[in-house]
């Protein structure tokens, strides 16, 4: 690792508050897609290191648009650029998952947007020192860390911050708007209720999992009317996930908060470089890198599943008629999620399980969905994306339901079958 000079608590601070919100007028829309990697002949055989290795090799000499990446399970990841419209975002990707589909089915595998991996426990098959300093890091909270790393799929979408000044695209009532519709977009969204085969309980256990982490680094930094103080004091209070030798090697310290390697100076004085990185080991449900990250939306099923989620989110925050309905609909929400801060607060507690048999969070969610759909032809959607919308409203929020329902319905029926077959015999 090259030597690069060691900076102050005060210079570090500056820097996080200048880069966390990034405002102006919301003009751009991302999204980081997940899919869980599995054999496509039998998704419950599971991949071998080498398989997903040569995958790697191959889909890293297509010509994508997307940053594609793998996680620590063997999750593909597909990583959009920053786009100035919602259907320049969808066409890229859409575009990227052409080359990419057939080129994993040619080596016989399979793409499956779920949240949890319903078939197998956690398996790492990425080695590298950094995912070795991680799992050591997050054994220490019990197991969720490795199911969160290896079993675990989302679609993140990424929205510009805002406007400086007040007002409904003003950074800091998107920054809210983003916590407490997160609830929301969980609930709707909600498509992992199966681990193992069989049912955890929640319809998002992805989200249940979250919420099991270190809660240093995975809650939500505390509500204020400057988010930018809380969310400098949030990073250096958190505890360090890694740290990089100078040779190479991955340590994990125990109990080392960044605040305080900056003042000790111990193992080594931390830099810069390492700031960014520790801020990328920081998982809350809403992440301010400049943009805002939605990390709450399990993975969706389907080649277009994700679009849904997308548009929906990008709705409601880049019209402005819309982002002043969906706040109105949501603020009502903050005295269910109480003082505690997601995603351990009650409202996003029943998000994980109840989704949207929850009268308060499906009322909210047919009413955000509304709004949404109003919006979308204000932001030159497609027919065939307003189409994909209706249909998912129609199929699962106006009915309370959510795809992790399908799932279960799809277990139970087939448990039943196997009932009835013993019962002839």
């Amino acid at each position: 690792m090259p030597v690069r000079p060691a900076v102050s608590e005060a210079e570090l601070e500056a820097h996080l508050r200048g880069i966390c919100f990034k405002t102006g007028p919301p003009r751009r829309i991302g999204v980081e897609i997940e899919w869980l990697v599995h054999d496509a002949r039998n998704p419950r055989c599971p991949v071998e290191p080498a398989r997903l290795k040569s995958a790697v090799t191959a889909l890293r000499a297509l010509p994508l648009t997307s940053l594609l990446t793998f996680e620590p399970g063997g999750q593909l990841e597909l990583s959009s650029q920053p786009a100035t419209s919602l259907t320049d975002c969808i066409e890229a990707v859409t575009a990227d998952l052409a080359q990419v589909r057939p080129a994993m089915l040619a080596m016989g595998l399979g793409l499956a947007g779920h949240g949890h991996n319903p078939w197998h426990p956690p398996r790492r098959v990425l080695t590298d020192p950094r995912y070795n300093a991680m799992e050591t890091y997050f054994d220490r909270w019990g197991s969720a860390g490795r199911s969160m790393m290896c079993a675990t799929a989302s679609v993140q979408v990424c929205v510009d911050a805002g406007h400086e000044e007040p007002g409904p695209l003003g950074y800091s009532r998107r920054w809210l708007l983003a916590h407490l519709l997160g609830a929301v977009l969980a609930a709707a969204f909600a498509n992992s209720p199966i681990s193992e085969s069989c049912p955890t309980g929640y319809r998002t256990t992805r989200q249940v999992i979250w919420s099991q982490l270190d809660p240093a680094r995975t809650l939500a930094p505390p509500p204020g009317p400057d988010p930018r103080t809380a969310w400098a004091r949030y990073v250096l209070d958190a505890p360090v996930m890694c740290v990089r030798s100078e040779d190479g090697h991955w340590d994990a310290p125990e109990g080392l908060t960044f605040r305080e390697w900056i003042r000790t100076g111990v193992p080594r004085p931390p830099t810069q470089e390492d700031l960014d990185y520790h801020v990328t080991t920081l998982f809350p449900p809403v992440r301010p890198r400049g943009h805002l990250e939605l990390r709450m939306i399990d993975a969706q099923s389907g080649d277009a599943g994700w679009i849904v989620p997308l548009a929906v989110t990008a709705a409601l925050f880049d019209d402005p008629e819309a982002t002043e309905r969906a706040y109105r609909i949501v603020k009502p929400l903050a005295e269910t999620a109480g003082s505690r801060p997601a995603p351990r607060n009650p409202l996003w507690r029943h998000a994980a399980r109840a989704a949207l048999t929850d009268p308060e969070l499906h009322t909210a969610a047919v009413a955000c969905f509304a709004a949404a759909q109003e919006a979308l032809p204000r932001l030159g959607a497609s027919p065939e994306v307003r189409a994909a919308v209706a249909a998912f409203t129609e199929r699962y929020v106006t009915r309370g339901r959510c795809p992790a329902d399908d799932h279960l319905d799809a277990l139970y029926a087939a448990e039943g079958d196997l009932i009835v077959g013993k019962d002839s015999q």
